[in-house]
């Protein structure tokens, strides 16, 4: 839990060189396996994103 908390204060500290924004994802993705409701929306975005995902792929003229 600790590392994923510290990857979440370093993606607020993204204007420092090493540290970016990409550390929020991976410290929210860190703390879905210890918090439920961090796990929840993980959940919840994953399958947005394959929903949205096939959409295209149907809609996607075979050319």
């Amino acid at each position: 839990m600790g590392v994923g908390i510290a990857f979440i204060i370093g993606g607020f500290l993204s204007f420092l060189p090493v540290l970016g924004i990409w550390m929020l994802p991976l410290g929210l993705l860190i703390l879905s396996i210890d918090l439920a409701f961090v796990r929840r929306m993980r959940r919840r975005t994953d399958v947005r994103w394959e929903r949205r995902r096939r959409r295209k792929s149907v809609t996607k003229p075979q050319g």
